[in-house]
């Protein structure tokens, strides 16, 4: 795996002391530690994000499609693959959005 590119961040922050004492006996403002801190917070909210969208979808008052309407719209990413040089994704997005529903 390749290193991912780094960059020279200087940060300036207010905090309380007794946070500050805290963290640095506990060896959380050292460079390694708020990348850890960092991306476990990011992590956590793209998990937050996804169960928000989830519930957001669970909302929608859209009927589930039949198992015939699953097999049409497979066929028809298939056959549009076939045909284009679009990725997966590419050929979803075209389908759905020219579908007549």
């Amino acid at each position: 795996m390749q290193a991912e590119k780094t960059v020279r961040l200087k940060l300036k922050l207010t905090l309380p002391d007794s946070l500050v004492r805290e963290a640095q006996a506990n060896g959380l403002l050292t460079p390694q530690s708020l990348e850890l801190l960092l991306r476990a917070e990011l992590r956590r909210r793209r998990v937050q994000n996804l169960f928000d969208s989830a519930n957001q979808l669970a909302a929608v008052a859209i009927p589930p499609l039949t198992e015939a309407e699953v097999e049409s719209e497979i066929q028809a990413v298939r056959t549009a693959r076939r045909t284009s040089n679009l990725t997966a994704a590419e050929l979803v997005m075209r389908i759905s959005t020219s579908s007549p529903n």
